[in-house]
């Protein structure tokens, strides 16, 4: 039967030959933990400038959404009839003084001949009346002359505040209405140098702000000098530096959350009271990370694993507990250690206990540009409903 045709010896099969997998060494940097939130800008200060008196605009010498400085001159009311009734109330003054020089006279020569027995004493006493009389007619001329010339000062509407300036609400050749309760809104200014970033932290980031203050031997946060950087929706690597100065004095029991206010400098006058901005102050100080690619993660049901390669290139899977996200790289607390090989790429392939042949690239650590070597933890004082840990900036449904 051994020699009938057709008939081969069977042929054990191959094993596949061990797949190539992608592997990196984890890197060790400074880092620091930040907490991002969405908030909202606002103006220190914002001033409605209205008219102090009546009159017509003759000038409007400023332009709008400018920049304008405190005494700067904004509308010009017709000064002429104020200028009149100036120079009436100084007639008026000169006349009651004049009165008042005479009835003065009058009640020195009356005390001497009072004490002469030379005139009755009523006669004194009417000497005396007109005097004081006469006295208190100069006030009265002299306090209404300082009216006037309050008035005729309130013409000029100069700007009280340094910062930007509005549109024009009443523009030249109309009638304005002043004084008190009744006064025409001309135009609004608001400070943008610094600024306010509002933002509500969950009670448990409040507690840990407060726990660094202490720390510190700070009495409350906004005394601890704690860090806090911006951007715009435009922008990245948080460019706007700042520091809290402002804790609100309880928890919002319907949120909990707690305001807290970081002041921002803004010499560049970039920053506009209500832009929406993404911001972020640091949970922790600066300490020593052990990092790998997020991607390289990952998850068993509630357990996070790592595929390590290890002696004579044989994958093991490894627990690991993980810290925090620094951009594209993870931070493991517990696990890894530095010189091990993790897979990155090819994680498929890469079963444990099978061979494998790495091929080692090092790990990018360009994420980590403006997030691990931030700026300082304290920087430089300034001149003067939020999503928790966002890792995106506030979108147009936000905002709206």
């Amino acid at each position: 039967m051994a020699l009938l045709p057709g008939c081969k010896p069977a042929v054990a099969p191959q094993a596949p030959p061990p797949a190539t997998v992608t592997v990196s060494q984890p890197v060790q940097r400074d880092v620091v933990r930040w907490d991002k939130y969405s908030g909202y800008l606002s103006s220190p200060k914002t001033v409605i400038v209205g008219a102090r008196v009546s009159g017509l605009i003759e000038q409007a010498p400023f332009q709008e959404g400018a920049i304008v400085h405190a005494g700067d001159l904004l509308f010009k009311i017709d000064p002429r009839p104020f200028q009149a009734d100036l120079d009436n109330k100084k007639a008026a003054v000169a006349q009651a003084m004049a009165t008042a020089v005479k009835a003065k006279a009058d009640f020195g020569r009356s005390v001497e001949l009072i004490r002469a027995q030379v005139i009755a004493p009523s006669d004194f006493d009417t000497t005396k009346a007109s005097y004081g009389e006469a006295a208190a007619s100069l006030d009265a001329a002299e306090a209404a002359l300082e009216t006037s010339r309050l008035n005729l000062e309130w013409t000029d509407v100069r700007a009280p505040i340094t910062g930007r300036v509005s549109r024009m609400n009443v523009t030249v050749g109309n009638l304005v209405n002043g004084g008190s309760g009744q006064a025409t809104t001309l135009t609004t200014i608001v400070s943008i140098d610094p600024l306010y970033c509002y933002i509500n932290v969950p009670e448990s980031a409040a507690l840990l702000y407060q726990e660094q203050a202490l720390k510190e031997q700070k009495g409350n946060v906004a005394g601890a000098n704690i860090a806090c950087s911006l951007q715009l929706e435009n922008e990245t690597n948080f460019p706007h530096q700042g520091m809290i100065d402002f804790v609100d004095n309880q928890v919002d029991v319907n949120t909990g959350t707690q305001q807290i206010r970081c002041v921002i400098n803004n010499p560049t006058t970039i920053l506009t009271p209500g832009l929406f901005a993404l911001t972020r102050i640091p949970a922790s100080g600066r300490y020593q990370a052990i990092l790998i690619p997020d991607a390289a993660v990952n998850a068993d049901q509630d357990e996070r694993y790592l595929l390590i390669v290890g002696a004579n290139d044989v994958v093991q899977q490894r627990p690991v507990k993980l810290g925090a996200l620094f951009g594209t790289l993870r931070s493991i607390t517990d696990g890894l250690k530095s010189g091990e090989r993790v897979v990155v790429n090819g994680m498929q392939f890469a079963r444990p206990g099978a061979k494998v042949i790495p091929h080692e690239v090092a790990v990018s650590t360009q994420s980590l540009d403006g997030i691990a070597a931030a700026p300082p933890i304290t920087p430089t004082p300034p001149n003067t409903q939020t999503a928790f840990k966002s890792e995106s900036r506030p979108s147009s449904k936000v905002r709206q």
